[in-house]
């Protein structure tokens, strides 16, 4: 397991944050601010997953280039399992769901 990093949608975070830090994050998107409409986790090879008060969930490698691709809706449960898949490192997990190429449909 590598490292991730939590980036909350106001700033701050964490590393390697727990599943309650993660519900933390998730809540603040209750809000409406479509300046800041996302909260992310990253790990160290660049793997970000980005969750959007829409719903969206956005998939891309930041370092390498590689996506972006996005789930149109999804709850935030869903949401922490990728996360999660993301902090153990599983990318196979993460890949086998129906992506979408781009940001959005």
């Amino acid at each position: 397991m590598g490292s991730t990093h939590l980036n909350k949608r106001w700033g701050g975070g964490g590393q390697n944050p727990t599943v309650e830090e993660m519900r933390s994050a998730l809540a603040e998107l209750d809000a409406r601010d479509p300046e800041h409409p996302d909260c992310w986790l990253s790990d160290e090879s660049g793997w970000t997953i980005a969750a959007h008060e829409s719903g969206r969930i956005v998939l891309e490698n930041v370092e390498s280039g590689e996506g972006p691709w996005h789930l149109a809706r999804a709850d935030r449960e869903f949401v922490i399992e990728l996360w999660q898949a993301l902090q153990r490192g599983d990318l196979t997990a993460i890949h086998e769901h129906e992506w979408r190429e781009g940001y959005r449909s």
